[in-house]
């Protein structure tokens, strides 16, 4: 397959012929998908504007007039707490004349967004408040204020000119938006992870820690680092003390994401999930297992009985990704933890990850060399990063689909094939 691609190729069947076939028959994903600019765009409107995308954690806005400005598909969007404590989102547009009305970042207004260049404002359900002068506390100076009145205007209602509004969603501790009107709901795409994950009741889990990584490599990359095991003796020599080989599972269910676990989970002294105490009202497996899911298109999920460590990917383009770790704990096992417990789990979790984005910094090197065409996948090691990829190529054909799951609860990762444990 000669490289670069044209455009036109990214949107046929036949590209992705290789990916498609069963996994111990399949190869990965073309280079183009990793490397091209042509690719990116296109990935960027098929998948990111037309999924249910996760943003951020709630508590990042848990007050009234808290918001986030974030990145989607190009496109800027405002995250914001409403008076009631609701989420909402909106395109970060005035409605007046296209400016943006939010830096990047966090931030928090007492009553309204107000636009920089007109001063148009728009209360935290997007409704369009008014012009200048609305408010007795305007900024014109009051012996210019006649200037500014548009009681006059004819054929205006304000009530026509509120904030585009975007899908706003929450799934436990998770914010999600959506772009796209006909995509269908965000339950749908989970499918059954939230009965899967139900005794973590991950509705209180609470922020503890964050920090930010800037990766040289395609996003599509760091996932499939993730949701892999077959890198971890090599890569991850600490986590394998409390992840063992013989102890990993897939863990997958229907719904758009990548589902594997560790049972148990070991103990270590360098990290892994001592110093918290695990939540109370964990049955069965739950209580001595780390649940893992890739969360599609951008999330990965690491479930632990007493912390939980995410990891949110934005891609920047084709060969750049940002990355916001964020580490939440249980008030009730947090009231019982110090300080530098929780500097500890994030320090292994750091470790953990550096790993990670070195490697992943390689294989995009690697990927650029136009010599290599893509790889045989690894049935007993790969089977995630094969659903996965097509669960992005479905998007790339402009097909949606919701994957089915597995015939077993767990299947053995380091097993022959078939073998199967109940959990």
């Amino acid at each position: 397959m000669k490289r670069p691609l044209p455009a036109e190729a990214f949107r046929s069947a036949e590209t992705y012929h290789g990916t498609r076939l069963p996994v111990e028959l399949a190869s990965t994903l073309i280079p183009d998908a990793y490397t091209t600019e042509s690719f990116f765009e296109l990935e960027r409107e098929q998948v990111f504007a037309q999924s249910w995308v996760p943003v951020c954690v709630a508590d990042e806005v848990s007050e009234p007039g808290d918001f986030l400005v974030v990145e989607v598909a190009g496109r800027s969007v405002i995250v914001c707490r409403n008076r009631e404590g609701e989420l909402r989102a909106f395109h970060n547009v005035c409605r007046h004349r296209g400016a943006r009305l939010c830096d990047a970042g966090p931030g928090h207004v007492e009553r309204f967004f107000k636009c920089p260049y007109h001063s148009w404002a728009y209360d935290l359900d997007g409704t369009c408040l008014g012009t200048p002068l609305f408010t007795a506390d305007s900024e014109v100076p009051e012996d210019q204020r006649g200037i500014f009145d548009m009681a006059g205007v004819k054929a205006f209602d304000k009530a026509d000119y509120g904030l585009h509004g975007v899908r706003c969603e929450r799934w436990g501790f998770l914010v999600f938006v959506c772009l796209d009107a006909d995509t269908p709901p965000l339950l749908d795409e989970l499918g059954d992870l939230p009965e899967r994950l139900a005794g973590y009741r991950l509705d209180e889990w609470t922020l503890e820690r964050r920090a930010e990584y800037e990766i040289r490599a395609n996003w599509k990359l760091v996932a499939e680092n993730f949701m892999e095991y077959y890198h971890l003796p090599w890569v991850h020599p600490s986590l394998v003390k409390v992840s063992p080989m013989d102890a990993h599972y897939r863990w997958q269910g229907t719904g758009k994401y990548v589902g594997f676990c560790t049972t148990p989970i070991a103990a270590s002294d360098d990290g892994g999930w001592l110093g918290l105490p695990a939540i109370d009202g964990l049955e069965g497996a739950d209580a001595v297992s780390a649940r893992f899911a890739w969360l599609y298109p951008s999330i990965a999920l690491n479930v632990m009985p007493n912390h939980v460590f995410l990891l949110l990917v934005r891609p920047g383009s084709a060969g750049m990704t940002f990355e916001t770790a964020y580490l939440l704990t249980h008030p009730a096992s947090r009231a019982q933890a110090r300080e530098e417990e929780i500097d500890s789990l994030m320090a292994f979790w750091d470790e953990v990850n550096l790993e990670d984005v070195e490697i992943v910094e390689r294989v995009q090197d690697g990927l650029s060399n136009p010599v290599y065409e893509g790889g045989r996948m690894c049935y007993r090691f790969e089977e995630s990063v094969h659903r996965f990829q097509n669960l992005v190529i479905d998007r790339m054909l402009r097909l949606e689909r919701i994957p089915p799951g597995d015939a077993v609860e767990q299947a053995p990762m380091f097993a022959p094939k078939g073998a199967s444990k109940s959990s």
